[in-house]
């Protein structure tokens, strides 16, 4: 029965208001739902993440925890009432700083600060990290915020949203051009925009990692609950109830059909009206549950005669990658010294602030599904098959995307709407919470690896062997791809003319492990940069220099035998930090010196990544037009989960157009406006979509030039709705007014597709994997307690060859974020079915856990890149935690071999070596 409701009066943004809801109901969905002051974001409904923070009277409030009740009476600001119909000081300074990345944690943020601002407008970076401590963010890295809002009160006139000109789009920094929503709240999320008809979905989720079911009365027990509209489970799927990223290993059902795999498993979907869902208590729900056996480590699942979780694949083998060149066993045995050791790495949570969210409808035939995602052609191709429709019948409209670093690559709750709004015929509406998020979406693949790397007398790198199980969980998801790529990067950047390498993803009843920003290449060089510190040492060579002597340069073959001709940027990163390297290492002496209870370590470590899908079709298609009133429109469907690549697909299609940044318009992701431009993955859009801007850009421009007769020396204007064409003294003027639009209204118009010219692996992993490679390395810095075991970090270096910076504030901004994940992943982050699931318990780091760093861009163009660009969004974590852990081990002597390296594991190394002493 439903609470009984009151009027409750109070102020928001300076306007009172009076709404009639149950006095406990959240003050955060009040603001959200009955006021719809959407600015106002719930990404956990426990007050862990910060992000429906408001004030209260002044003071900043986790709305999500405060009942209605208590706000009658007070005065409210959300985001929304910040600006006064221009943007504050603090505002434009969070778009000036790049503050704002995907944008779910930006009006907590900016309302905290706002509070702070107001008692200190001119706080220290201590103030700053102490008023935003309780807000997380997971794009950003925190360092921008911190600027941004020391910088509000200082600079506030030096502020300039003009755009570049013509031609000089290229390494400026902008604003975003999707910025100002991201900071004034009107930016539309997952689930800001749920109709006001539309029924909320519940799903009914397996509470066993392994368990046969079965269902009793559903509709008898959905008429003894007033707004229940429906029960819909995996009987009421039209078409083919499985699905998955990569067709040929597609096993997961949207709903589960007798038995579940997984804790957290679909099984079932409660659809009613709004009311009546929030009041809904599962616990009388007609499911019996037996449980079955489970396994949850690979070792466990790979013994012989153990249950297969998928019938079809021995061992619980999804897949295995192998790469092999030249005779590592005899490079191994002639080796002056070699090295040999083994690392184990957790899952990782991705912990994007908003959870999974949106809703679907009809619109006459065709389903329409309006939801946060990284890529919406996939989410349309299997949202087809799982319901039985055309794929020209379904349509996915991405909204805004709160954070995605790979697993919102997968389809989650599109088929479950989709379902919903075809059985009964209205709007469904579901939003994740964040328990719900986190036990059933995917997580970065645990690894079990071990690897021998041998040198000669002159410290050259003869050989390696590397061999490593990810726990791919109980469904396929990205496993094969970690596999492939794995080890095709486990030799890391380096010259390694005899090796061996091969990835194997293991099923078990654990979570299902997918994409998480790196594909394995994480763990991977976790494994190899700690073992390059241990070979440096034992030939009693410098760390760094070890390094440099074996980066591959131009001219190098990689251990697939690619030759790689230009762009390789990894000695130019490395030499880049050798400055840092010496002052670090000699401050660390000195301390060390001096402390007996604390002792400082410096660290380095280097990455590879290859940019696009491993030796698989990988395109990209961009449209471009000029409409009759002299707008240039493009549509870029390239999902922005808070990257930058609004921005930065428009900076390269402008100057490849040569026309001004400002009269570009954007239609962004749509699967039935928007050509696809493939997932936004895998480092893979600022080249791949990136290109293909180019070459639209390039096009658009031939074909205005030749409708004008004249060479590809001339110059662009627009002036209104014409365009002024000038070469030499000649001017000639097009009215754009008086063609003939076509009907996308575009008067000149181009479309380009590029794809990266691969080759495939043959059976020994041989072949060009990639067209592009980014390049990176960084230095960490730090402090360990030897008596409780507690690191305190001091600084990060990091250098990142980037091709072309083509904008570098972006660019700073992505490879800070990258660092704050590989921080977590290193130091805490460890996500534990059944203990972890929520953000109480587990821990990701906040503002005060990221420290200084410092950001050296590398320009090694690469030719096959737009204006020489390569992609950044994964290299920038790979070094990160390595470097850690080897700077851990330069201050303790020892090496944590299970990762995160948490206090109670550095401390059992500690007096684990004690003891052998």
């Amino acid at each position: 029965m439903s609470m009984d409701r009151a009027d409750i009066a109070f102020a928001v943004n300076g306007a009172a208001v009076s709404v009639n809801v149950p006095p406990l109901r959240r003050l955060s969905s009040v603001l959200r739902d009955e006021l719809l002051l959407t600015g106002t974001k719930v990404g956990c409904d426990a007050g862990d993440c910060g992000a429906c923070t408001v004030l209260v009277d002044g003071d900043p409030v986790c709305a999500c925890l405060m009942p209605a009740a208590s706000a009658a009476g007070t005065a409210v600001t959300t985001v929304e009432g910040l600006a006064n119909g221009r943007l504050s000081a603090l505002q434009a300074s969070f778009l000036a700083h790049g503050a704002a990345q995907c944008g779910i944690c930006t009006p907590a943020l900016l309302v905290a600060a706002t509070a702070l601002l107001e008692k200190r407008p001119s706080p220290t970076e201590i103030e700053v990290q102490d008023a935003l401590g309780g807000i997380l963010c997971r794009c950003t890295g925190y360092r921008k915020i911190i600027a941004a809002v020391m910088d509000a009160s200082r600079q506030p006139a030096s502020l300039d949203f003009r755009l570049p000109q013509s031609g000089h789009a290229i390494g400026s920094s902008p604003v975003r051009l999707d910025g100002v929503p991201k900071v004034t709240g009107v930016e539309m999320f997952g689930g800001d925009s749920f109709p006001a008809d539309a029924l909320a979905v519940l799903v009914v989720r397996s509470p066993h990692y392994h368990a046969s079911f079965a269902f009793g009365d559903l509709d008898g027990w959905a008429k003894t609950h007033p707004g229940i509209v429906g029960v819909f489970t995996a009987s009421d799927i039209a078409g083919k109830n499985c699905f998955g990223v990569i067709g040929p290993f597609a096993d997961q059902p949207a709903l589960a059909e007798g038995f579940v795999r997984l804790r957290g498993e679909a099984v079932a979907l409660v659809a009613g009206e709004r009311e009546a869902i929030l009041d809904l208590d599962l616990s009388d729900f007609p499911i019996r549950w037996s449980e079955l056996p489970h396994v949850l480590q690979p070792c466990e699942a790979r013994i012989e005669g153990v249950a297969l979780i998928h019938g079809n694949r021995p061992a619980n083998l999804l897949t295995k990658g192998f790469v092999e060149r030249g005779d590592p066993e005899a490079a191994l045995a002639a080796a002056a010294v070699t090295v040999t050791g083994a690392i184990d790495t957790s899952y990782v949570e991705h912990a994007y602030i908003e959870p999974e969210a949106g809703y679907a409808y009809l619109d006459g035939e065709t389903l329409v599904v309006v939801a946060c995602t990284q890529a919406p052609y996939m989410d349309r191709d299997d949202t087809a098959k799982v319901l039985g429709l055309a794929v020209d019948k379904v349509r996915i409209v991405p909204t805004a995307t709160g954070g995605g670093f790979g697993s919102k690559l997968d389809v989650s709750l599109q088929p479950l709407i989709g379902l919903v709004a075809l059985k009964t015929g209205r709007p469904a509406a579901l939003a994740y919470t964040r328990n719900e998020s986190m036990i059933s979406t995917t997580k970065r693949h645990p690894a079990e690896m071990k690897a021998t790397i041998g040198a000669d007398v002159t410290g050259q790198v003869t050989g390696m062997v590397f061999e490593g199980d990810f726990n791919t969980g109980a469904y396929a998801s990205w496993g094969p791809t970690v596999a492939n790529r794995v080890p095709v990067h486990a030799s890391g950047p380096y010259a390694t003319p005899n090796y061996r390498a091969e990835g194997r993803a293991i099923h078990t009843h654990g979570p299902i492990a997918g994409a998480f920003r790196g594909f394995g290449v994480p763990q991977a060089t976790i494994m190899q940069e700690t073992l390059y510190d241990e070979l440096a040492g034992r030939l009693g060579l410098d760390r760094l220099d070890f390094r440099v002597n074996n980066c591959l340069r131009n001219g190098s073959e990689t251990v697939t035998g690619q030759r790689l001709e230009s762009g390789v940027g990894i000695l130019e990163c490395l030499e880049s930090l050798r400055p840092h390297w010496t002052r670090a290492t000699a401050e660390a002496d000195v301390f060390n010196s001096l402390n007996a209870s604390k002792k400082r370590g410096v660290g380095v470590a280097s990455c590879w990544y290859g940019c696009g899908n491993t030796s698989l079709p990988n395109p990209s298609t961009i449209r471009v037009g000029i409409a009759a009133d002299g707008t240039v429109i493009l549509h870029q469907g390239a999902v922005d989960i808070g990257q930058g690549s609004n921005t930065v697909i428009t900076q390269i299609c402008a100057d490849a157009l040569g026309l001004p940044l400002e009269r570009f318009r954007l239609k962004s992701a749509d699967t039935v406006i928007t050509p696809d431009a493939g997932k936004t993955s895998a480092s893979r859009q600022t080249f791949v979509t990136g290109k293909a801007a180019e070459k639209a850009g390039r096009a658009l421009r031939e074909k205005i030039l030749r409708f004008a007769n004249v060479s590809d020396q001339a110059t662009l204007q627009l002036d209104g709705p014409a365009i002024v064409i000038r070469e030499g003294e000649a001017v000639r003027h097009i009215d754009l007014a008086s063609l003939a639009a076509d009907a996308d209204g575009f008067v000149f118009r181009a479309e380009e597709t590029y794809d990266p010219p691969t080759l495939p692996l043959d059976s020994k992993g041989q072949g060009k994997p990639y067209a592009v490679y980014g390049y990176g390395a960084q230095i960490a810095e730090l402090e360990v307690d030897l008596k409780l075991g507690t690191v305190k970090l001091l600084k990060i270096t990091a250098a990142h060859d980037v091709g072309k910076a083509i904008n570098p504030l972006l660019v700073e901004g992505q490879i800070e974020g990258g660092i704050a994940q590989g921080i977590g992943m290193a130091l805490m982050e460890e996500y534990i079915p059944g203990r972890t699931e929520n953000l109480h318990d587990y821990l990701i780091p906040t503002i005060g856990d990221v420290p200084p760093i410092e950001t050296i861009l590398v320009e090694v163009p690469d030719p096959e890149g737009p204006f020489g660009a390569k992609g950044l969004g994964e290299h920038v974590l790979i070094p990160t935690a390595p470097a850690i852990l080897n700077a851990i081990r330069h201050a303790t002597g020892v090496l944590v071999t299970k990762v995160p390296a948490t206090p109670s594991r550095i401390l059992a190394a500690i007096r684990d070596k004690e003891a052998r002493q």
